[in-house]
């Protein structure tokens, strides 16, 4: 019977190594064809660093922070809300500018438009862009720990979490693999309509006395209908161009799903707050949209309901 468990566990150990061996010769031909100008950069080495800086964020969120918090008073975030959002409206408006000098103003036709892999300038620019809008999605990341510290535990969404996690997971693979070319249009709309969305948190967050800055708020909504069905329409050419030489389709593909699943949950909540939310009392027609219209969008929420 020991010699038996012997050559068991034995037999266990190869075949446990044989699985190492195929997934470590799976990644390294899965990960031959990455872009060689990112893969020393901050967070590229490989996915593993950004998937355990994703698994803490959800634990917190979900797990920890809320437990941490249940015999405390909420913090009285609004200095640091009024810091954060114009800091994320500064670091938009910079990446805005940035992927219209690298490519979107200087030279792409927004048809069909490959990645640049050269070392030029131009390339490196837009490459470097790239990774910008990818680390800023862990930045936007204290969107929900800033709710958790505040106890707005209701704002902490399956969906809004879901977006704060699922992006820069994804984009990882953005960089390493297509930093440029068509699949970036989607992030140069939503870094505008970011310089709006936190720039409206910010007004709100200085308080009431500015609200009468405000005016242009009933616009938010459509803003972001607008960019959801630009994303759409933009990454969907693809497939009717013929020749088409973007490198990596796959992200057509993810692109193209996630804008119209966006799209989708968009209309959907759209339809009922303005019709079927019509029957709702006033105050919770007045607080569902802001919330969950921005939670579809890019996961955060509306400070002025909350100050």
């Amino acid at each position: 019977m020991e010699i038996l468990g012997k050559l068991q566990g034995s037999s266990l150990r190869m075949e446990i190594d044989d699985i190492k061996s195929s997934a470590a010769l799976m990644y390294s031909e899965f990960i031959k064809n990455a872009d060689r100008r990112t893969e020393t950069w901050f967070l590229m080495s490989s996915p593993l660093p950004q998937t355990l800086i994703i698994a803490a964020y959800i634990y917190f969120v979900t797990s920890l922070g809320p437990r941490l918090m249940e015999n405390r008073k909420a913090f009285d975030l609004k200095g640091v809300l009024i810091v954060y959002n114009f800091s994320v409206v500064a670091l938009s408006l910079y990446m805005c500018y940035e992927y219209v000098m690298s490519g979107w103003g200087t030279g792409y036709s927004f048809r069909c438009d490959p990645v640049d892999y050269s070392e030029s300038p131009q390339g490196v620019r837009m490459a470097a862009t790239c990774w910008l809008y990818y680390f800023s999605k862990f930045i936007e990341m204290l969107d929900t720990i800033f709710f958790v510290l505040r106890k707005k535990y209701s704002q902490v969404t399956f969906l809004h979490v879901y977006h704060h996690s699922i992006m820069p997971f994804t984009w990882w693979f953005g960089v390493c693999f297509s930093a440029g070319g068509m699949g970036t249009f989607h992030a140069l709309l939503n870094c505008i309509v970011h310089v709006v969305m936190y720039s409206y948190y910010g007004l709100t967050a200085l308080g009431p006395n500015y609200q009468k800055y405000l005016w242009w708020k009933k616009y938010l909504t459509s803003i972001q209908l607008i960019q959801f069905m630009m994303v759409t329409t933009h990454i969907s050419q693809y497939f009717f161009i013929k020749d088409c030489t973007y490198e990596f389709p796959i992200f057509i593909y993810i692109i193209a799903s996630y804008g119209l699943i966006f799209l989708f949950l968009f209309l959907n909540f759209w339809y009922h707050a303005y019709t079927k939310g019509k029957r709702l009392p006033k105050v919770l027609q007045n607080q569902t949209w802001a919330h969950h219209s921005n939670g579809v969008m890019n996961g955060n929420a509306n400070h002025e309901k909350e100050e």
